[in-house]
């Protein structure tokens, strides 16, 4: 509701930073409430200025009221024509406000839930648009349960609640998997409890969705976490958190003991993992939405579609985030318009990129270094040139360029991505590709069919 945070670094240039109490200039909108308790904050600033001594717990009661204005149809119909095969809703972000109406009671802040099923209707929503549907749910912080501010990863451990926070958690899950049969349980941060009481949780949702996944963020608590708390190794772990960030450019979570899918945060894995994976981020640089959000902090267009065909190069997935406005339920046009270009260039070049895997050489670069990603599916190749029309004379020729890790065989065909012939011949530097007159703009792909890789 506040929709306020700043919008100088993106997480991963915040946690670089190892400036003291970082966390409380989070780009992160959702993190209001702890920016909050740090008074010299952003947020604080902001706070006395427009809302005074106003608690953030009342905003609860102007984000049901606008309810009244949600479609979630509308919201579905749209994550579906951008090619969403899955949508992973929020339950109950950090501040621990649940959006289902909970039996689970909340031992300090009793009603901190919304009445309206508003997990339930999305549900329904998604999967009669033809899509998955999934949870998000905050396990390792919940600010009902434990208030203290959060400056750095090392207050963070600390701030992973326990006392009866473990069972209450544990319960909330029970009943979200019982309630919604969720196919992806994605966890947030930890898990409050040991891993003898996890792995029972887990066993649990697999006996009840057979092909469900989750995410890497159920590291289980560790008694040796309570030592985050004394300064020398307060002062440990923060150093290494930074030279964490700094190694990976953005947030990449340790592995837990158990997971199924690995999911950097505003960062992209180099190469073809292991690892089922997924590349979460926002539009902007804050999930929830910020008001402070100019044109220049969202991703760009050709920004967007690039990192779409990287992602799935590497056989990962893009979970794009969508953060609508609290006080009317909309998604703002800065997102709506980053929605439709998806839905505007996956409606033509979707079969390239869903059901493919990674092709044996993922990426490379044509003869006069022009970005090239590659997928596979049988024995169709398609590459995907990061070129738009002013781009065209890129190559050996005019519009031609030279593919170097593609070989050609006896029964090489190359064509567009709509079916037409696309002349071609090989040369020692790799296979020349003549682009079409009629080329639209990029990342622009050809299907190559029964190609090999050069060595």
């Amino acid at each position: 509701m506040p929709a306020f945070a700043p919008v100088d670094d993106e997480i991963g240039e915040m946690l670089q930073s190892g400036h003291r109490d970082s966390f409380s200039y989070s780009p992160y909108s959702e993190w209001y409430e702890n920016s909050l308790r740090f008074p010299d904050s952003p947020v604080a600033r902001h706070h006395r200025e427009k809302y005074g001594s106003r608690p953030y717990r009342s905003f609860a009661s102007d984000w049901e009221a606008a309810l009244e204005q949600w479609d979630p149809k509308e919201w579905a119909a749209r994550f579906a024509a951008a090619g969403a095969k899955y949508v992973v809703f929020v339950t109950k972000h950090h501040d621990g406000y649940c959006l289902w109406p909970t039996d689970v009671p909340n031992p300090n802040r009793p009603g901190w839930n919304c009445k309206r099923d508003v997990v339930g209707e999305m549900a329904d929503a998604v999967r009669a648009a033809g899509m998955r549907f999934g949870l998000y749910y905050s396990g390792g912080l919940d600010w009902t349960f434990e208030d203290r501010p959060i400056g750095s990863l090392a207050d963070m451990l600390v701030a992973i609640p326990r006392g009866d926070y473990p069972t209450y958690a544990d319960a909330h899950v029970r009943e979200l998997i019982e309630r919604y049969r969720p196919s992806v349980l994605w966890n947030d941060i930890a898990w409050p409890s040991e891993g003898k009481y996890l792995w029972p949780l887990l066993a649990h949702y697999y006996e009840q969705v057979p092909d469900g996944v989750v995410n890497d963020r159920w590291m289980p608590w560790n008694p040796a976490l309570g030592l985050a708390k004394l300064s020398p190794v307060k002062r440990v772990i923060d150093a290494g958190g930074v030279r964490q960030a700094k190694r990976d450019a953005g947030l990449i979570p340790p592995k837990p003991p158990f997971f199924d899918v690995r999911t950097p945060e505003y960062a992209v894995f180099p190469d073809v993992q292991r690892y089922p994976w997924e590349c979460v981020r926002g539009m902007d640089k804050s999930f929830g939405h910020n008001r402070e959000s100019l044109p220049e902090h969202f991703i760009a267009r050709d920004e967007l579609l690039w990192s779409l065909v990287d992602i799935t190069s590497k056989g990962g997935n893009l979970l794009l985030n969508v953060g609508p406005r609290g006080e009317d339920a909309q998604i703002a046009d800065a997102q709506r318009d980053r929605l439709t270009w998806l839905a505007e260039w996956m409606e033509r070049n979707s079969s390239a990129l869903v059901a493919t895997r990674p092709w044996v050489v993922p990426e490379g670069t044509t003869t006069d270094g022009l970005p090239v990603r590659y997928t596979a599916r049988d024995n169709d190749v398609f590459a995907f040139l990061a070129a738009t029309e002013p781009d065209i004379d890129h190559g050996v020729d005019h519009g031609s360029i030279t593919l170097r890790e593609v070989m050609s065989t006896q029964t090489t065909r190359v064509e567009t991505i709509d079916g037409d012939a696309v002349s071609w011949r090989e040369s020692d530097r790799g296979l020349v590709v003549d682009f079409p007159s009629s080329h639209r703009l990029g990342p622009f792909c050809i299907v190559m069919r029964n190609v090999g890789a050069r060595q």
